[in-house]
Parts: structure tokens; C-alpha cells; sequence
């Protein structure tokens, strides 16, 4: 099995296969209009704007499944995206990340890689106060919160997960070299 061998749904209920998505390089994000790491959208679309020609593609999976914090429709949750922080990169349908309706795709890139990249001592700590609350995060590998990243080359490895609370920004040169 690959990354290029799984469905996903459009907010629209479309079926998208990842395949579409070959040669590029994804950012797959599980997402939240209403959580503390919700400001990361901005960095997240600047990354979008400035690569995106040279073959970045960003995968966004809206989940409600961390403090209920993605409320809404598929379309409110767009349209809150796109009026407040104007997004523009593409949006899926709501997911779940963990459990036993966790979603297939999501399943594979945490087998690809389990732990995420947590730096400094700062983001450490929050990390332990964020595991602490997550409810869902019961099994070695589960996402811990809202804005956990996964960074897919052009090939289709999984070559880097990211935590909720690592900057977009510092995601930049990783980007730039796989591009």
C-alpha cells in the first residue's frame, strides 16, 4: 500500500483519490475553526501561496474530535476558513483521526510515522498538558490534537509529522528541499 492508494471525501462528498495528488508535495493537516492552534491557518496559507506553484499541495481535514472544537457543517467551517483567514488550499470533509472511524488514510501516515516532531523545551511542556486532555489519543501513533502535520513528498513518503504546536513557518526549508 501507498499514500496514493486511498479515497478521501471533498467538503462536497466527492470522492478525491490521493493519487490525484502525484508529484507534489502534500501537507496533510487535521484541522479546527475553534482551538488555540486555529491561528496557524495564516501560516499554513502563506506556505500555501508561496509554494503552491512549484508543487506544494495542502490537504486539510477539518476533525472535531479534540475538545469538539471543528463545530458546524463542512460548508460553515469552509466558509469561517476562508472569510477569516482566506484560504485558499483544499478542504476535505470532516474526519475522524482516531478510533475505529478514523479515516483510512489517516490510519496509514500514522503507521508511516507514529511520534511527532515536538521542539523545545516550551512546546514540550504543552505537548504533555495537551496528552494529558486528549481523549481520543489511546493508542502508540494516535493524534494528539488539532493541527498535527504530515509532510509527503513527491514520491509519496511520509517523511515528517509534525506537531499541533510547531510553527508553519519552521516547516519552510523542509518544504523547499523536497520540492
Amino acid at each position: 500500500m501507498s499514500i496514493y492508494d486511498y479515497t478521501v471525501k471533498s467538503r462536497k462528498d466527492e470522492d478525491i483519490s490521493i493519487a490525484d495528488f502525484k508529484g507534489k508535495v502534500l501537507l496533510i493537516v487535521n484541522t479546527a475553526t475553534g482551538c488555540g492552534f486555529t491561528p496557524q491557518y495564516e501560516g499554513l496559507e502563506k506556505l500555501y501561496q508561496e509554494y503552491h506553484e512549484q508543487g506544494l499541495e495542502i490537504l486539510d481535514f477539518p476533525c472535531n474530535q479534540f475538545g469538539s472544537q471543528a463545530p458546524g457543517s463542512d460548508e460553515e467551517i469552509h466558509e469561517f476558513c476562508t472569510l477569516k483567514y482566506k484560504t485558499t488550499f483544499d478542504q476535505f470533509k470532516k474526519i475522524e483521526v482516531n478510533g475505529e472511524n478514523a479515516s483510512p488514510l489517516y490510519t496509514y501516515i500514522k503507521k508511516e510515522i507514529p511520534e511527532d516532531m515536538v521542539e523545545g523545551l516550551k512546546n514540550k511542556m504543552a505537548m504533555k498538558a495537551i496528552e494529558a486532555i486528549s481523549t481520543t489519543a489511546k493508542e502508540s501513533g494516535d493524534i494528539k490534537w488539532n493541527f498535527t502535520k504530515f509532510l509527503v513528498d513527491r514520491e509519496g513518503n511520509v517523511v515528517e509529522r509534525y506537531s499541533p504546536t510547531y510553527d508553519p513557518a519552521k516547516m519552510e526549508e523542509k518544504i523547499k528541499e523536497l520540492l
